[in-house]
């Protein structure tokens, strides 16, 4: 399983100085060489890493292109690149030594501030990712599913189109399915069945998506072609534009 690494809100702000985009641009997509070298070197768990050794309360990973340095944070379902910088060598302002000494400095803070101080030399808690990180995550879920689907829908017509059998795909919740029957001389015929229990507004979406369909033609079925439908299944037909299905031969092949 490929894991992309995203940039804290703070980090993207404050550290490479972007502003926030729309939420229909998933944060680890944000152009900047230290998040493509970061989703490249934390795309996979069995990746070795170089630890930041000055920080204690932690575990923090190196990750470097150019003169860009930065701190990757990994205890979560995804990489988080919390805190960035530039190299300055033999420097005070070095990123790693700046990142060490107001870690050190947060941690003093915390410990005037905190009856139980903490034992450590320094303190990363203000760096890691937050409820505002974990909120734009969650908008971006729909952003996210829509691409999904629509790189599924296109692959399942494509495999249909090829043999004329129904294909399938599973999603944590409900199954796709897709067949596609273009004889010669025949009109392009396509169904789509969905099993499991999915809200109204996503089979409107998976319909939407299917290619050169009109969107008022879905007409719902009762049976597939040979049994009846189940009672999670749902099913639906359409006429598809012969030139539609053959752009999308064309795609690939």
């Amino acid at each position: 399983m490929e894991h992309r690494t995203r940039p804290t809100l703070r980090c993207l702000r404050n550290d490479l100085k972007i502003s926030v985009p729309p939420v229909d641009v998933p944060l680890d997509e944000v152009k900047h060489p230290l998040i493509a070298k970061a989703n490249e070197q934390f795309a996979t768990e069995d990746t070795t890493h170089e630890r930041i050794r000055a920080i204690d309360d932690e575990v923090l990973f190196k990750v470097k292109i150019q003169r860009w340095r930065g701190a990757i944070w990994t205890q979560d379902d995804h990489p988080w690149l919390v805190a960035a910088g530039q190299r300055e060598d033999n420097s005070v302002d070095d990123f790693y030594a700046a990142l060490e000494r107001s870690t050190r400095a947060a941690r003093l803070r915390y410990n005037v501030d905190h009856p139980k101080s903490t034992s450590a030399k320094t303190y990363c808690n203000h760096l890691l990712p937050n409820e505002d990180d974990h909120e734009r995550y969650r908008l971006e879920a729909g952003v996210r599913l829509i691409r999904q689907l629509d790189e599924t829908v296109s692959t399942l017509i494509r495999a249909s189109l090829r043999d004329g059998y129904e294909h399938t795909f599973t999603f944590p919740t409900f199954a796709l399915s897709i067949q596609v029957r273009a004889d010669d001389g025949h009109e392009t015929y396509v169904a789509v069945r969905i099993t499991g229990s999915v809200r109204e507004n996503l089979v409107y979406l998976v319909l939407d998506l299917v290619p050169g369909c009109d969107r008022d033609g879905w007409y719902p079925e009762q049976r597939l072609p040979h049994r009846i439908l189940q009672g999670a299944e749902q099913a639906w037909s359409n006429i598809m534009d012969p030139i539609a299905a053959a752009k999308l031969l064309d795609e690939v092949d």
